[in-house]
């Protein structure tokens, strides 16, 4: 067995992993990898070079994999794999967790490099559970009693909405994680617009501080792999020319709460105002779930 080599990139998540094979992976490779994602929660993998077969053979080696439920692929022989090219706009310049309109969102994402600017274009990662570690106790206890709603608004598709708690439980370790971005997520069930606009300010610039993240420096070739459930992820949109990845990304698990919601959704009961606009998107939701019977704020 080829000796891989494994560097710490920051004190919080992120490790470069030298001498593997991931165009002809064997289930000890595999076996490995989920190791060392749970240790460090994103890897990169340098001087890969797969082809396109190999990087959606790979994906299927950890579950079943799915295309974007909003991008179409660029390649017609892979719907599985899609591609984001910085002159067609993809540009992920705001920390997200992919794809948490979904009730399943994605459990692992696969990038592969093909093309990146001599400059710039980093991409830089942040460890939710670490994030919420850091939280103060009283902020713990609160946050464990909440969801939030996200959409898929940054895809032009604002129906597709679902809910989420604000603190999920990752299935395989059992530790707790902060799960809201500011790319999905757009309202906190169970508190009043102005409430909530101020306590995801407040999260989604906590998740950015720099003890949480690493950053990565790409070179063509690598490969990064990344724990969705745990993990939040930015482009830095600082360069010029062009950046081509491409990526796999596995079915999702159930989100599992830390905690059931404490409180009921905040919907406001007053007569219909210039704010009542802030409520008809949760409300629209509710009433497609069965839990209310009026989408019309009263």
């Amino acid at each position: 067995m080829k000796e891989w080599r494994v560097k710490r990139l920051s004190g919080s998540l992120g490790a470069k992993i030298e001498g593997a094979d991931l165009g002809a992976p064997t289930n000890s490779d595999i076996d490995r990898i989920k190791s060392l994602l749970l240790d460090h929660k994103v890897l990169f993998f340098p001087a890969q070079n797969i082809s396109k077969t190999q990087h959606t053979s790979l994906g299927t080696c950890f579950g079943p994999i799915e295309g974007h439920p909003n991008l179409k692929s660029a390649h017609p022989d892979h719907p599985d794999l899609f591609e984001l090219a910085a002159s067609q706009g993809g540009v992920a310049d705001e920390w997200h967790s992919d794809l948490t309109f979904q009730q399943r969102p994605s459990v692992m994402s696969i990038l592969h490099m093909v093309k990146c600017p001599p400059v710039g274009g980093d991409t830089m990662w942040a460890s939710m559970e670490h994030a919420y570690n850091e939280l103060s106790e009283p902020m713990k206890e609160l946050c464990t009693g909440l969801t939030a709603l996200n959409d898929a608004l940054p895809h032009n598709r604002p129906d597709k909405m679902t809910i989420h708690p604000v603190v999920r439980v990752h299935p395989v370790t059992g530790k707790k994680s902060l799960y809201v971005n500011e790319h999905f997520t757009r309202r906190i069930v169970e508190m009043n617009w102005s409430e909530s606009k101020a306590m995801l300010e407040y999260l989604t610039n906590w998740i950015k501080s720099p003890q949480f993240t690493v950053r990565y420096q790409w070179s063509e070739g690598t490969v990064g792999i990344w724990d969705n459930r745990c993990t939040q992820h930015y482009v830095l949109n600082d360069f010029d020319g062009e950046r081509i990845i491409q990526r796999v990304t596995v079915v999702g698990d159930k989100v599992e709460a830390a905690s059931a919601p404490r409180w009921s959704p905040s919907l406001s009961k007053r007569p219909l105002t210039a704010t009542s606009r802030h409520d008809r998107q949760l409300a629209l939701y509710l009433k497609d779930m069965g839990q209310i019977t009026d989408s019309s704020p009263e």
